[in-house]
């Protein structure tokens, strides 16, 4: 672990500072760094020259370093300065202590299931792409809808008229798919998610699927004719009629240090108040 890129969030006040704190613990351990300054678009950088990447910011900010960082199996430290902190699970007052740990060898690291996309346009591929939280396809303008044809492993699932789909990650669950009405699945399962979009039918509801499946969304010419495809929520490409739209668990996993399903919980009541009952699950 000699050579570390630091992630800072220029939308975070307190993240340029905690980078230069960040920088001189690095230093005085002999560890090489560099900035790279990410204000939640889309950025160019040579990911295979790091042998670590450390994220200060939110969950943005790590499925950011995720996608870039994971194909090539480098492990990302993330440091929570967000909201939810589900996924960058160490918090500002204990980095010290996690980073210290990391750089020995001694912080353990989880595997988490990213997904691939592929665009499929007349019979070749136009766009590719991994997500750590989801691939959504939708409409392009608000109160517009789409029409889908969705299978499962060449098996049809059904013709949808909706806003769009999300396909999820377990880790993804809690993010967009939840605020659709998506199940919450535990970050240490293998499974894809499929949620539909205010879909135009009572009958059209959540599906947890296998990692082995193929998910292929085709999108029907219909008078609303503008659609994307938006990769966790950073990331979006124009798509037309007739494109194809596949999605599978991809062959690389985002390594992440300093996080755990305990801590991933943790979040869950404290941040979505998942308590038990009214008041927080108080009995008073």
């Amino acid at each position: 672990m000699k050579n570390c890129l630091i992630v800072v969030n220029t939308d975070k006040p307190k993240s340029e500072l905690l980078g230069i704190e960040t920088a001189n613990f690095l230093k005085l351990r002999g560890v090489e760094y560099t900035f790279l300054d990410f204000n939640g678009n889309e950025q160019d950088c040579d990911w295979k020259s790091f042998d670590f990447v450390i994220t200060l910011g939110g969950d943005g900010t790590v499925l950011f370093a995720a996608r870039g960082a994971a194909k090539h199996s480098i492990p990302v430290f993330p440091v929570n300065l967000g909201e939810f902190g589900f996924i960058a699970g160490v918090q500002p007052d204990e980095w010290e202590k996690y980073l210290d740990l990391f750089l020995q060898g001694k912080l353990k690291t989880v595997l988490r299931t990213m997904l691939s996309a592929q665009v499929i346009r007349g019979g070749k591929i136009v766009e590719s792409h991994q997500a750590l939280n989801d691939i959504v396809v939708s409409a392009k303008s608000a109160a517009q809808t789409i029409s889908m044809d969705v299978s499962v492993n060449e098996t049809t699932l059904g013709h949808f008229k909706a806003d769009g789909a999300i396909v999820s990650s377990p880790t993804g669950s809690t993010a967009y798919s939840a605020s659709a009405g998506g199940p919450i699945v535990g970050p240490d399962l293998d499974a894809l998610v499929l949620t539909p979009l205010n879909p135009f039918s009572l009958s059209a509801r959540p599906i947890v699927f296998s990692t082995r499946a193929l998910l292929q969304i085709k999108l029907i010419p219909s008078r609303n004719r503008d659609a994307i495809l938006t990769v966790d929520g950073q990331k979006p490409i124009d798509l037309k009629d007739n494109d194809i739209i596949q999605i599978k668990k991809s062959e690389h996993d985002a390594i992440l240090a300093g996080t755990s399903v305990e801590k991933f919980y943790n979040a869950l009541r404290n941040k979505l108040n998942w308590s038990g009952g009214p008041n927080g699950g108080s009995n008073a």
